[in-house]
């Protein structure tokens, strides 16, 4: 293999991105049947399939990751080029794209990606949020870098992808000046029948919850159920009922939604995860999260 036809390499990353044939013969103005042709060409460069089929998905073959990761080096880089050319961005940043699932605090995602917005990180952020199944998929078609989460790779996912937990962090209640004082002498059983906003059944930390509710024989009186973390402190800046939430960011719920801490779980703990195509993690902005993470942030199982 003397050189190898960046044309076709650029096609095979396109597919990857757009996760189809079809979705990237669009983007590419080509036709699905062009393109095919072109990516076997490729392959027959390489001496090895890049691409396979997994349900109703196209993924990476190992030989296709390995692939891909230089072809994306090399394209994000001609982009990054085309962009300090028309001086839309300054020289030298590095693009990292993360996901996260709804389910993680507002505040926790603020604390685990703000190493990357220091000035000498030199890193340019984007960040998605949405359930975490959707995620999933886009890390798979590498359209992410890296996955944060509430919870490790479900064990019947369909991607190859690797869980690395970054700590763990106790949980506390927290509520209004008043409701806090009117809950904090007897607690926990202070919250049987008391005001409570909780995630809804569709979170794990929900389930979580619910379980030691009952494990202590409490009962409160679910007032609202949110997915939205901000939105749900909010609310109980407001008076609307008490919450749970880590320790870890105690400090930022105090000052910014003015409330107080009424009393801690030490029974459960909330987890937090980076979950990666790389099993032994490279990349150098989800390598400074995650190590920013485990050091400063939460403290490891």
């Amino acid at each position: 293999m003397r050189h190898l036809n960046y044309t076709h390499l650029l096609y095979f990353w396109t597919v990857v991105r757009e996760g189809s044939v079809s979705a990237a013969a669009a983007s590419l103005h080509l036709t699905p049947q062009t393109l095919s042709s072109q990516i076997k060409q490729l392959e027959a460069q390489v001496q090895g399939a890049l691409l396979e089929k997994r349900g109703r998905n196209l993924v990476p073959t190992d030989l296709g990751r390995i692939t891909y990761s230089y072809a994306e080096e090399i394209f994000t880089k001609g982009l990054e080029l085309r962009s300090v050319l028309r001086g839309a961005r300054s020289q030298g940043q590095r693009s990292v794209t993360i996901g996260v699932a709804d389910s993680v605090p507002k505040l926790v995602t603020w604390r685990i990606l703000a190493p990357l917005l220091q000035k000498e990180a030199d890193f340019h952020l984007i960040c998605h949020e949405s359930p975490l199944q959707p995620l999933l998929a886009e890390l798979a078609a590498h359209r992410l870098d890296l996955v944060l989460s509430t919870s490790a790779l479900p064990q019947n996912a369909a991607i190859k992808a690797f869980s690395h937990l970054l700590g763990e962090s106790e949980l506390g209640f927290f509520a209004t000046r008043q409701l806090a004082k009117s809950l904090r002498p007897h607690f926990p059983q202070s919250l049987h029948g008391a005001p409570m906003i909780v995630p809804t059944d569709r979170s794990a930390n929900r389930r979580v919850l619910d379980e030691w509710l009952t494990s202590q024989g409490l009962a409160p009186h679910i007032v609202a159920e949110l997915d939205d973390t901000a939105l749900t402190k909010t609310f109980a800046q407001y008076g609307v009922g008490v919450f749970a939430a880590p320790l870890a960011i105690e400090k930022e719920i105090r000052e910014q939604f003015v409330l107080e801490h009424v009393g801690t779980i030490t029974d459960i703990k909330a987890r937090f995860y980076a979950i990666s195509t790389e099993r032994r993690i490279k990349h150098p902005a989800v390598a400074m999260i995650t190590e920013r993470a485990r050091s400063d942030l939460f403290t490891l199982a």
